[in-house]
């Protein structure tokens, strides 16, 4: 399992990589949350930052895959629990 760091840092990476190679997808990144509260404990925020870049990599994937690929863009990991 990652860490919450790894996982911070894997949501930088791709969050960049929407700004730099994909200006257009910005405006999503707002409107995405990622909850660091709730009580559950560090399991909870690291499944919070889970789901969050899961659903950065999805909007990224699905937008590349009609418009596009990225070099070098970073593997999707299997972030499971």
């Amino acid at each position: 399992m990652k860490t919450e760091n790894e996982l911070n840092q894997d949501i930088l990476k791709v969050t960049m990589t929407i700004e730099e190679k994909f200006p257009e997808l910005s405006k999503y990144i707002g409107e995405m949350s990622v909850n660091m509260t709730g009580g559950n404990g560090p399991d909870g925020i690291i499944k919070n930052l889970m789901d969050y870049y899961d659903s950065l990599d999805t909007l990224l994937k699905r937008y590349t895959t009609y418009h596009g690929s990225v070099k070098n863009y970073i593997p999707t990991y299997n972030l499971t629990l």
